[in-house]
């Protein structure tokens, strides 16, 4: 995949990052934080756009950069494809031209023109002009382009950015697919934890300019000592799930997790078909005894293994008003409840509880969801 270690100084602001992504299993990288943590600086980097004051870069087995044996691969000779937030495309161009651009100033061939045209469903686009697609349409031409150079590895840069909502719901499935398809690694960058958790393998966190925690974003989601940057309102965790039965009566999925079988509305995804569900730590109760009668579909057990108190911001709350705990239910389930409620259940590391989880709180759009006519088997 890739590794890297890199400083570079600005007038305002200094990068001293360092990753070595894991070689196996890492088919898309997501470089994560807010804006003005260096993560466009360190993909220019990554690219060739921008020179590091030192460092190494490799992808691979191949070295790109090495300040110290003074290796410096051309731009064009890295062999990396580029997607910026916004397409790029040339304008004086067809669709069908602006894709062939980039296939002819690639060799040997990696990836076919039809294939990546199938992939991408932009067959219908290729005699239009850029100024007669969409945002949507213009980004998976760019996604093409990028492609079709043959690179090593492709980057992208908060390719959803300059996109509205409904258009990035259409996108990412081609981002997925980009990502399962094809023997291609990818890094992405993104502010944005949602698109994170659906898409990224292994999740980079960075904050002014360095390198703060790495791993799968089912560890780096659920760590509470990282909250302040992946988000607490929003903080949650990600399951890995498999579809294991659709109940047509009532509309529900039931799915098979490390912790047990879950219940969410119904997938429009085969039985059998992976995904990834996050389940938001305000969304969870928790009971230190079985509950015999509820109306939450979902129960998982498990053990305490971390619990802090927080405060809220703003009006007015008294630190620790609220309290944050890490249960062990097979995967890392992050819960958020007050501060009163851990102290009449007297939570504590290494006690048994249950985890109860609304079905309709269940986040689908962390998933693998694909539009087809809804399963007809039970």
């Amino acid at each position: 995949m890739i590794s890297f270690s890199l400083q570079k100084r600005f007038p305002e602001f200094q990068i001293g990052a360092a990753l070595a992504a894991p070689a196996d299993g890492t088919r898309l990288t997501a470089l994560f934080g807010r804006s003005g943590c260096g993560k466009t600086s360190i993909v220019n980097m990554i690219a060739g756009l921008l020179k590091p004051d030192s460092g190494r870069i490799q992808v691979d087995d191949r070295v790109l950069f090495d300040s110290a044996r003074g290796t410096e691969i051309p731009v064009h000779e890295r062999g990396v494809g580029y997607v910026f937030q916004e397409a790029r495309l040339f304008p004086h161009l067809t669709v069908q031209s602006n894709l062939r651009y980039g296939a002819r100033r690639a060799a040997p061939e990696r990836f076919a023109f039809g294939q990546i045209v199938e992939l991408l469903d932009i067959g219908p686009l290729l005699k239009r002009r850029p100024a007669a697609l969409s945002g949507g349409e213009k980004q998976r031409v760019a996604f093409g382009r990028a492609i079709l150079s043959n690179p090593e590895i492709l980057l992208m840069d908060e390719p959803l950015a300059s996109l509205d909502g409904a258009r990035k719901a259409e996108i990412l499935p081609f981002i997925e697919r980009l990502r399962d398809e094809l023997d291609l690694p990818i890094v992405y960058v993104s502010h944005a934890i949602e698109e994170v958790v659906r898409l990224a393998d292994t999740m980079v966190l960075l904050d002014n300019g360095g390198v703060v925690a790495s791993g799968s974003v089912t560890d780096i989601t659920s760590r509470l000592d990282l909250y302040p940057l992946t988000g607490r309102y929003e903080a949650g965790s990600v399951l890995p799930a498999t579809v294991k039965q659709h109940d047509r009566t009532y509309g529900l999925t039931l799915l098979d997790t490390p912790g047990g079988d879950i219940t969410v509305p119904g997938l429009t995804m085969d039985v059998g078909e992976r995904l990834r569900v996050r389940i938001r730590a305000r969304d969870i109760a928790l009971a230190t005894a079985k509950p015999a009668d509820t109306s939450f579909q979902n129960l998982l057990e498990g053990v305490v293994r971390e619990i802090e108190t927080v405060a809220e911001r703003g009006g007015g709350d008294a630190p620790g008003t609220m309290a944050e705990a890490v249960v062990d239910t097979g995967a890392p389930l992050r819960v958020r409840i007050t501060r009163r409620a851990m102290d009449q259940l007297a939570l504590k590391p290494g006690m048994r509880v249950y985890a109860l989880i609304k079905a309709v709180a269940i986040d689908r759009h962390g998933s693998n969801l694909r539009v087809k006519p809804p399963p007809q088997d039970g």
